[in-house]
């Protein structure tokens, strides 16, 4: 191997290459070394799925840290999941065997004799979950100084599943508080395999820092892919649709059961559902049940159980999961992967695809679509999984797209729960004080006005939340006490309310709605029946059974972005033959683009349906609909005479007192205020979405749900284009 990368690395990466028999670096590898050890930058390092990410982080920061040692921690690895974080653990572990330096893995399961022995050595590596680093950071943040004093490079896993979320903006928030209280100022190494504009990404990484980002490996790892679409008509008539869908059940089951497969469905019901099917014809088949159920209501032992049999077992291996298995955990070389469905997003599809061919680099990916038609209205036949599904993988193979992050205008909700952090590390701050701690964090720096940060401080002093004490410090009230006391708090996404399901053999999973002693469900891929209920532990104790009966489970889908249903629409506009597309489908696509053509869905994104009603399909994202759906239902009421508003995810029906073209007319000379939150929301409405919204005043939590919720401006110029369009 003569690469110089090669050469730069310190010897015992150098062995450690050698012991694995590698050939070469990868060009990802190369490009990082020369990104990490050559300039001051914080890096992306941005490739395909097992294509060598972590090593292209750590080997140059490894050989920079063996030449030049740090006097204390000197790389914090954050990671999303704590399975990611045990995985990567076994890998450095390895990599470091030999070396005398010490790798700490820090989340929520790690014993506390662990923590208390990082604390004491205060070397190597610790890999750490946000939360745990929010807790560490409020409550001990003297220990968070020694362990970090001298700390050189924090490296951010997986980083487009926490960009656009408040828990990326947490992340944020704990390296610039990190940072003031250390004094140090760490480089940042992101790594992510679904990025299409790297700006956002390299903005995002550098928010709150004097130093720039820049982007290697994007171009990288090319691999062979794979795909096939086939999609299940069902029919309307019971007896017939029970045949239909037993065919449907049955074509999966002999595209898995002999192959190391994962099986994607879009939630948990739908994940439970086909694991139930494929288990009963296994069980008919007298075939070996090699089974297994993923996702984030089944206990961490269950789980883990079909990441070891996913890895480990030898042959035929089989695992439905929701987005749990999305992100780079360790499951081996799969052949294969499902889509049950389509995705919601591009970036969904490309995690998913990346999980098969990790080795060999050639990605195999099917979609599975059920077809089942109403003929209630024009658009309701339209099947517009199959249209999603094609979609989303033109737009990858055209342009590699995946959907850009958005980042919340009016993260109130992030910034009580940073308010009360930070008072918890601090104690007690002056106003002014604590206005400049928590004003001047990356999330509210450009966000967040000093007049909205009063309102809030006002409103949690009112509430107890905050408590004023003589000299005028603030402190963490009463409220504020119980909420920062319980373990939940250093989590910024929205827990459920959920019911733990515990067995003789120990925890199964939980459910978010409590069935009823005697009633039987399936959970796990097992069913069970309830024995008894501890309503005020919330524990339903059950046992094993025979049934078909998928729980519920709270949620709702995706966002689908704009250029997805744009590019849905060109679908049926085109006479493109999808060399992917299998029978079934390719006659489903030729008769929906006739059905489209001759019914003028194409033409105009009105259509009447009766002589005060009429459905309006703009062909654009989730968040537009919903944004006209609101705007028609509050703000527009009136002036556009509205009855009745009935949404889906890509069109809307209206009633109207007026005519259509009376209709489209207002339309077309409307004028109104865009930042005014009346518009989207009944004056007695405050919604309360975000985990600590209870601790923000109704006036920005409305303000909050327009600018974090709605596109205003978007939706406005949608309705002129339609307008426009229709009359034209």
């Amino acid at each position: 191997m003569s690469n110089s990368a090669f050469e730069r690395y310190a010897p015992f990466i150098q062995e450690y290459i050698y012991r694995k028999s590698w050939t070469d670096l990868r060009e990802v590898q190369v490009e990082a070394c020369d990104a990490i050890m050559d300039t001051n930058k914080h890096v992306i390092v941005a490739s395909g799925t097992a294509s060598g990410k972590t090593e292209a982080a750590f080997f140059p920061i490894l050989t920079i840290l063996e030449k030049n040692p740090s006097t204390s921690v000197g790389v914090m690895y954050i990671g999303p999941l704590k399975a990611l974080i045990n995985d990567q653990f076994e890998r450095l572990n390895e990599l470091l065997d030999d070396r005398e330096v010490p790798v700490w893995p820090w989340h929520g399961d790690i014993s506390q004799s662990t923590k208390r022995k990082a604390l004491q050595v205060a070397q190597g590596i610790l890999q750490i979950t946000p939360e745990s680093l929010e807790a560490l950071l409020m409550r001990h943040p003297g220990d968070a100084c020694r362990l970090f004093s001298d700390l050189r490079f924090i490296v951010i896993d997986e980083i487009h599943a926490l960009m656009g979320e408040d828990r990326g903006l947490q992340v944020l928030c704990l390296i610039a508080r990190l940072e003031k209280l250390t004094g140090c100022r760490p480089r940042r190494i992101g790594l992510s395999a679904t990025l299409n504009d790297y700006r956002p990404a390299m903005a995002y990484l550098s928010a709150g820092s004097s130093v720039g980002a820049i982007a290697v490996g994007i171009t990288s790892h090319k691999r062979t892919i794979s795909l096939c679409v086939e999609s299940f008509p069902v029919a309307e008539d019971e007896k017939q649709a029970e045949q239909d869908l037993q065919k449907y059940y049955e074509f999966l089951y002999d595209n898995c059961h002999t192959k190391k497969c994962l099986v994607f469905a879009n939630s948990r019901g739908n994940v439970e559902d086909v694991i139930a099917h494929m288990k009963y014809i296994a069980k008919q088949r007298g075939e070996r049940d090699v089974f297994y159920v993923h996702h984030g209501s089944v206990s961490a032992s269950l789980r883990q159980e079909a990441e070891h049999a996913l890895r480990d077992h030898a042959g035929p291996t089989v695992a439905a999961a929701t987005l749990t298995l999305e992100l780079g955990i360790d499951i081996g070389d799969l052949d294969s992967t499902i889509q049950v469905g389509a995705p919601y997003t591009c970036s969904s599809f490309v995690q998913r695809l990346g999980r098969s061919g990790r080795r060999t680099g050639k990605s195999q990916m099917m979609f599975l679509n059920l077809y089942e038609p109403s003929c209630k209205n024009p658009y309701e036949v339209l099947p517009w999984d199959l249209l999603r599904s094609i979609a989303i993988i033109q737009l990858y193979l055209e342009e590699r797209w995946v959907e850009p992050f958005i980042q919340k205008k009016k993260p109130f909700s992030l910034l009580a729960h940073q308010t009360l952090s930070t008072l918890m590390t601090y104690g007690e701050l002056s106003p002014a004080e604590l206005a400049r701690k928590v004003l001047l964090l990356p999330a509210f720096r450009d966000t967040v006005s000093a007049g909205e940060y009063q309102d809030l401080l006002r409103y949690m002093l009112q509430e107890e939340y905050l408590q004023r004490i003589e000299g005028g410090g603030l402190i963490v009230g009463l409220k504020g006490e119980k909420i920062t006391n319980h373990f939940s708090f250093y989590a910024v996404f929205q827990d459920e309310e959920t019911y733990h399901v515990m067995s003789k053999d120990g925890e199964v999973g939980t459910l978010t709605n409590c069935p009823a002693v005697d009633e039987v469900f399936v959970l796990a891929g097992r069913s069970w029946r309830v024995v008894s209920i501890d309503e005020e532990r919330k524990i339903i104790y059950v046992a094993r059974t025979k049934s078909n009966r998928i729980p519920a489970w709270m949620g709702t889908g995706g966002d689908i972005h704009d250029k997805i249903v744009e590019r849905m629409k060109r679908v049926l506009q085109e006479d493109t033959v999808y060399t992917y597309l299998q029978p079934n489908a390719q006659r489903l696509l030729s008769d929906t683009r006739k059905y489209a053509r001759e019914n003028g869905l194409l033409n105009s994104k009105v259509l009447p349906c009766s002589e005060n009603s009429f459905f309006i399909c703009p062909w654009c994202g989730t968040r537009e609909i919903r944004t006209m759906a609101k705007l028609f239902s509050c703000g527009l009421k009136q002036t556009l005479d509205i009855y009745a508003v009935a949404s889906s995810y890509y069109y809307l029906q209206i009633t109207s007192g007026l005519s259509l073209d009376e209709f489209l007319s207002r339309c077309r000379s409307l004028s109104m205020d865009l930042d005014d939150p009346n518009m989207v929301l009944p004056q007695d409405q405050t919604p309360k979405i975000d985990k600590y919204d209870p601790m923000v005043p109704e006036a920005l939590l409305r303000r909050a749900f327009l600018y974090n919720q709605m596109d205003v401006p978007s939706a406005i110029s949608i309705l002129r284009d339609i307008e426009m369009a229709a009359w034209t």
